[in-house]
């Protein structure tokens, strides 16, 4: 059995060998992509505001951008009031439907950038790449499985070398090549087999979530929007304050509004918790989109351990829940499947070399 194991764990790792190394290398830079856009694009990602220096009125911030690019339709926003970072909308073109992104100072009214596709930014381009390899929902089914495969690497791995911790940190750097590999690649993959799993486990479940709603949701394509889905008369500002009343403590990060035939206005948000592993949209309020009534206030503080677990796979796969220290041991743990693609191939190789001797060794002499 630890043979077949063995065997099967060497022919998922040559089936996945590329994909798990663009996954890798791309998912260890973005650990940082915030971080990265604001060195590349300082005009775009940043503001420069008094500590007491107010948001302006959401209504007047959307108002700017549907004045400024009228053959979009607004499809969601990203809310920040820290003075540093620049707010992002994002908006749908009616004439295609495809998805753009704007950046705006929210304290001016000042929109930093023009319409961009959200694959233009190198980081976005990234993304896109990691989860998708640039293949649509086709590249999101096979980012899933190889998901699975990591997972399967990661849980073998930890059962061949399940005594691992007898000879973890023996490198024996005097002894033969393959020997020294042999070591390393045990060493490295035992290392970051924990983080990993995680990777694997949250990297897969978005991706098959991903998968689940397109198959459930979009069967048919929705017909391209030619005006708003809710009512002139919403005060977004209004839904704002409102959604830090319905849910005690809401700190609302980022917003829809109906793109789609079966949605409403829904605020994403923060609440205080003691658990570091809860992200920034972990609870939602939901507003009818003609009446602007509430319509659900779901406090992450108060829902199930299986939701709790869930949220917290946001952080957990980008690295981000204990800031910077966190998000250097992800994206040096994240790089490991490269190394580990690159030991596990030589020993494919010389294992490959080594066949014909045995077979010739066999043959008599004449």
């Amino acid at each position: 059995m630890r043979k077949k194991l063995f065997k099967w764990h060497s022919v998922s790792a040559l089936i996945a060998l590329i994909p798990l190394m663009v996954i890798a290398v791309t998912g260890s830079i973005l650990v940082f992509k915030v971080e990265i856009d604001t060195w590349l694009m300082p005009e775009h990602m940043t503001v420069n505001a008094d500590e007491t220096t107010p948001r302006l009125n959401l209504n007047t911030l959307i108002n700017k951008v549907e004045t400024a690019n009228p053959q979009f339709l607004m499809g969601s926003w990203e809310l920040f009031d820290d003075k540093s970072r620049a707010d992002t909308a994002y908006i749908i073109e009616k004439a295609t439907g495809h998805w753009y992104k704007l950046y705006l100072n929210q304290y001016t009214g000042e929109l930093l950038s023009k319409p961009v596709t959200v694959v233009h930014d190198i980081t976005d381009w990234l993304l896109s790449l990691h989860y998708t390899f640039l293949l649509d929902f086709t590249g999101t089914v096979l980012g899933s499985i190889f998901a699975i495969i990591l997972l399967f690497l990661g849980i073998s791995g930890i059962i061949l070398y399940r005594q691992f911790w007898k000879k973890l940190f023996t490198l024996r750097f005097k002894a033969a090549r393959r020997i020294f590999y042999s070591d390393v690649h045990k060493f490295i993959g035992i290392i970051s087999s924990p983080v990993l799993i995680i990777l694997a486990i949250t990297g897969g479940y978005f991706n098959i979530a991903a998968v689940v709603h397109e198959v459930s949701e979009h069967i048919e394509p929705h017909p391209l929007l030619t005006k708003p889905l809710y009512s002139q008369n919403i005060d977004f500002q209004r839904l704002v304050d409102k959604s830090q009343k319905d849910i005690k403590g809401f700190n609302p990060t980022y917003f829809i509004f109906p793109f789609e035939p079966e949605l409403h206005i829904t605020f994403f948000g923060e609440v205080p918790t003691a658990n570091p592993l809860i992200s920034e949209y972990a609870s939602t309020v939901t507003y009818d989109r003609v009446s602007g009534e509430l319509m659900a206030a779901l406090d992450i503080r108060t829902q199930s351990t299986i939701t709790v677990v869930i949220d917290t796979f946001r952080k957990l796969h980008f690295g981000y829940f204990a800031g910077i220290p966190s998000k250097i041991i992800w994206c040096v743990l994240g790089l490991t499947p490269l190394w580990l693609a690159l030991t596990g191939l030589y020993f494919y190789w010389f294992r490959k070399r080594k066949r014909p001797s045995k077979v010739f060794s066999k043959v008599p002499a004449m």
